[in-house]
């Protein structure tokens, strides 16, 4: 018998490590789904391939809705209802509201409501390659987790389960393509590299179950949800297993926000995980306290694998055969790095080219050098910042350790204010 709800994986981290979200539709059931609701455009063909923009380690891809667009989504393996979170695409393209239901998150504040919108039609990628005829979709009353401030773009929705059930999806981060294959037609990859791992799907998520190395004295098995809409690295739920616990070195940390409000925990690094044959070492984690996951998890599971780690492979995501397949690429030797400034940028204006620091972490590089939230960032080593992207930014911010920069900031009085800040590496 389906439960009368279903759980869906996201939280939110601006600052750049992690973009996740957790929440619970009550009420929802898991029935509302449909199973191969997308298809190809052309009958015969095997597959598709589509373009990507990989923004802040989250795969961006444009869909038209109803024949307008493009509109921008994110592909999320750990959602499982497809998500419009821009409201106002519910006047612009005559969205029809259907039943009404709460969505609760992690956090401490009251749930948002959300509707059913029925009969939509999306077409996926610049050339519509695929495409579903009367997707049903979750419309957020709300965009709470300003997704375009955080991903520094529009951001109008997030693609989950529906995706995912109608093909077997790869994903080359590096080419930012993304190929479509057809259940029916689909042929593992071959070649000595490739390693493949069994897919455990439960309701509208996958999970793969794979051993975790703590620390010298401890490795577990654990349960992870795969999740190509975090962008961390590893998520894990101490909480879930009593010999799971907290690294010995680890920093407090704000982790982002939810839908039902901030999110708090620690930030730390674990030994090594095992994928296959494939032994990934020195992984940056976040552990998200307790209270805040465990009261709103539904099924049994100890974390997440999110796409800092999946980019460096070549990943091939079969929820039609429950299998995964994974191949390293040129980025799998590089290291995993936490933020070496301790601040978190939101960006807004024209383009989404204005970037303001929302908060600075005390005692951090950021802190040192006099950096306030609402500063607005102006220029980094002489260079306008409204040329960059919020994900160049980013990574120049989080670049080496030791590095220092030379930063302009305008106050929130008008005032201009230079400073420089020394990156550190905090784990």
């Amino acid at each position: 018998m389906a439960a009368p709800w279903s759980f869906f994986h996201l939280w939110h981290r601006r600052a750049g490590l992690l973009l996740g979200l957790c929440w619970l539709l009550l009420g929802l059931p898991d029935a509302l789904g449909q199973p191969s609701a997308f298809q190809l455009r052309r009958p015969r063909a095997r597959q598709a391939v589509l373009n990507f923009e990989l923004q802040r380690n989250l795969i961006v891809l444009p869909v038209r809705l109803n024949g307008r667009g493009p509109y921008y989504f994110i592909l999320d393996t750990g959602v499982g209802k497809s998500i419009i979170t821009d409201s106002g695409l519910r006047d612009s393209l005559n969205l029809r509201l259907g039943q009404q239901y709460l969505v609760a998150g992690v956090g401490e504040e009251a749930p948002l409501v959300a509707f059913v919108t029925d009969s939509v039609r999306v077409e996926l990628g610049d050339k519509k390659l695929a495409a579903a005829q009367n997707l049903s979709l979750l419309l957020l009353s709300d965009d709470i987790l300003d997704l375009s401030g955080y991903v520094g773009r529009p951001i109008h929705g997030i693609l989950g389960a529906d995706v995912f059930r109608s093909f077997a999806v790869t994903v080359e981060a590096e080419k930012q393509v993304l190929t479509l294959h057809r259940p029916d037609a689909f042929r593992p990859p071959s070649g000595r590299s490739w390693v493949e791992l069994p897919l455990e799907i439960e309701g509208d998520r996958s999970y793969i179950t794979t051993d975790v190395v703590l620390n010298d004295s401890v490795q577990l098995p654990l349960r992870l949800i795969l999740d190509t809409g975090a962008g961390h690295a590893l998520s894990l739920e101490v909480g879930s297993d009593q010999r799971l616990t907290l690294p010995a070195q680890r920093l407090r940390s704000y982790l982002g926000r939810g839908l039902s409000g901030d999110v708090s925990g620690y930030l730390g690094r674990v030994k090594a995980l095992q994928l296959g044959r494939y032994h990934i070492r020195s992984l940056v984690a976040s552990f998200p306290d307790d209270a805040a996951v465990r009261a709103r998890v539904g099924v049994v599971r100890n974390g997440n694998i999110g796409f800092e780690l999946l980019k460096r492979f070549s990943v091939v995501i079969d929820y039609p055969h429950n299998r995964l397949w994974l191949r390293p690429n040129a980025l799998f030797r590089d290291p995993f790095e936490h933020d070496m400034c301790g601040l978190e940028l939101l960006a807004g204006g024209p383009q989404y080219r204005r970037y303001i620091i929302q908060r600075v972490e005390p005692g951090s590089p950021a802190a040192i050098a006099n950096l306030l939230p609402q500063d607005e960032l102006i220029s980094i080593n002489l260079q306008p910042v409204a040329n960059m992207s919020l994900t160049q930014v980013t990574r120049l911010l989080h670049s080496a350790d030791g590095r220092r920069l030379l930063v302009f900031v305008r106050r929130a009085d008008g005032d201009l204010f230079v400073t420089n800040m020394t990156l550190r590496r905090q784990l």
